[in-house]
């Protein structure tokens, strides 16, 4: 291990691989920044620039660059406008976005530079200690095991919802299953619930649902109830440093979450976006009781948890990738067809035939999370001024890329009716106090929920695969506990209120 890391940092160090690494970093964190994007797009129209330099650990440097650096900077627009591109960052809107909205733009974005930096380099450290043993962990979770782990995502949803509403929580949750349905199904290929329309045999776009969920909304909401919208003094930037106190409280919060978040991210078709809804859902189930109410009203604790957690999750994913040449999102898919195009073949042998692209991956992203901590820390105070502009030019501003993200997601200016309908829908919604964070987790998770729940039951000819694989157990029971955990604890707290009433 040592001679690996001693290869993988003298290949990192080249000149050529410093420029690869802050190059990535750059075009990646621009990229984040604007919402439809995302990294998928971006690493797909630079596979040809990769293959062409010929060096394999350049090329993979550069396009893991991109990945991250696009995670990294995914939560700017998320913080700032409310419209996360990424699925990966939604999670970072709930609290952050509430932060902005207070004045407090700027500490916000601090706090998310400092928890995405903390959760990349330990997911890193991790990656270099774990990455042999964890391609057998990786091994044990098939069909049964993807099924339960959607499930336990699906079972945070109380996490997300506020005080007396899991009930409605619970309705967006399956309204967002439903929306899931729509196009081909996982068993058999055929269209669903299309109503004839070509343009949605292949579902709805994520970018379309999470653009008129959060974004468009928000421009409606300053237009209908402008007085409302500009309460918090949004537009002054201050308070652009963390205190020690806040920094005591976070701390705890950001290792947790690096650690979940990676072995989360180490499980192939998990990623970056389960990583940082759960991360969120425990944070907020663990804190005491008036921490959890500050949970959606621009918590810390809420804003660091998901930004620590999607960005371990992304260094995570190289895990399977790397060592077992399995894709465990859209985005490593991309990356595994760039390995193979530059005649690297992922899988268990790629440590011992080529340890100079395998090391010097994972000596990259120590570099490459410093580069991203050097480009944002300094910029936050301009990023911030994002707030400052008027609302009369912001609104314009949201909606031209909300209009833009939805149209590239797809192509199709079908997708471009569905945002208008889906954002009028969503914007009574939230006028009649309906959380809509577990509307689209639940379509995130669905797709993925059907599919492996389809193939367990083909392999094992029924709902015997719960009974049969301990792991789909425990992992069923943790739902459950997570279900319950939140009943119990409101139970409690109204018992103990009666008790004092009571005695009094």
């Amino acid at each position: 291990m040592l001679e690996g890391l001693l290869i993988g940092l003298q290949t990192a160090l080249s000149m050529q691989n410093l420029l690869m690494v802050i190059g990535g970093c750059l075009i990646g964190t621009f990229i984040g920044m604007l919402p439809g994007l995302g990294p998928m797009s971006i690493i797909a129209i630079m596979i040809p620039v990769a293959i062409s330099m010929g060096d394999p650990s350049a090329a993979l440097i550069l396009l893991a660059g991109v990945y991250y650096g696009a995670i990294f900077g995914g939560s700017t627009s998320s913080i700032l406008l409310n419209a996360p591109g990424v699925a990966g960052t939604v999670a970072s809107s709930f609290d952050g976005y509430p932060m902005a909205r207070q004045g407090k733009a700027g500490k916000a974005l601090t706090i998310a530079a400092i928890a995405s930096f903390a959760g990349g380099t330990i997911g890193a450290l991790l990656l270099m200690i774990f990455a042999p043993a964890l391609s057998s962990v990786a091994l044990l979770f098939h069909s049964p095991e993807y099924f339960a782990l959607m499930v336990v995502g699906l079972s945070a949803i109380a996490a997300f919802a506020g005080t007396g509403q899991v009930a409605k929580a619970l309705l967006m949750t399956v309204l967002g299953l439903i929306m899931a349905t729509v196009g081909e199904g996982a068993l058999f290929n055929l269209p669903r619930f299309t109503m004839g329309l070509m343009d949605l045999q292949s579902g709805f776009g994520f970018i379309t649902l999470a653009m008129a969920m959060f974004a468009l909304p928000e421009a409606l909401f300053l237009v209908l109830k402008p007085k409302t919208a500009q309460e918090g003094d949004s537009g002054a930037i201050k308070d652009l440093r963390i205190s020690r106190a806040e920094a005591k409280s976070i701390a705890p919060v950001i290792g947790r979450q690096s650690v979940q978040g990676f072995f989360i991210g180490v499980l192939p078709g998990a990623g970056a976006t389960i990583a940082s809804f759960l991360g969120y859902a425990v944070e907020r189930n663990i804190a005491p009781k008036h921490e959890q109410d500050e949970f959606g009203k621009g918590s810390i604790k809420g804003l660091a948890a998901p930004e620590s957690a999607n960005n371990a999750a992304c260094t995570g994913s190289f895990v399977p990738l790397l060592t077992l040449g399995i894709p465990g999102s859209g985005t490593t898919a991309i990356l595994l067809g760039a390995l193979v195009a530059l005649n690297v073949t992922p899988g268990p042998r790629l440590m011992i035939d080529q340890p100079e692209v395998f090391w010097a991956v994972i000596m990259s992203m120590f570099i490459g999370n410093l580069v991203l901590l050097i480009l944002n820390l300094p910029l936050i105070p301009y990023i911030a001024k994002v707030l400052s502009v008027p609302r009369s030019y912001l609104i314009p501003f949201i909606l031209f890329f909300t209009l833009m993200g939805a149209y590239i997601g797809q192509n199709n200016a079908t997708e471009l009716l569905l945002l208008v309908g889906f954002g009028v829908c969503a914007t009574a919604l939230r006028f009649a106090d309906y959380p809509l964070a577990p509307l689209l987790i639940g379509f995130i998770l669905g797709g993925m929920l059907e599919d492996n729940f389809s193939r367990s039951m083909q392999l094992y000819d029924g709902a015997a695969f719960i009974w049969e694989r301990p792991l789909t157990l425990g992992l069923l029971v943790i739902a459950a506990l997570l279900v319950l955990l939140p009943s119990y604890r409101a139970r409690r707290a109204r018992l103990r209120a009666q008790g004092v009433a009571e005695g009094d």
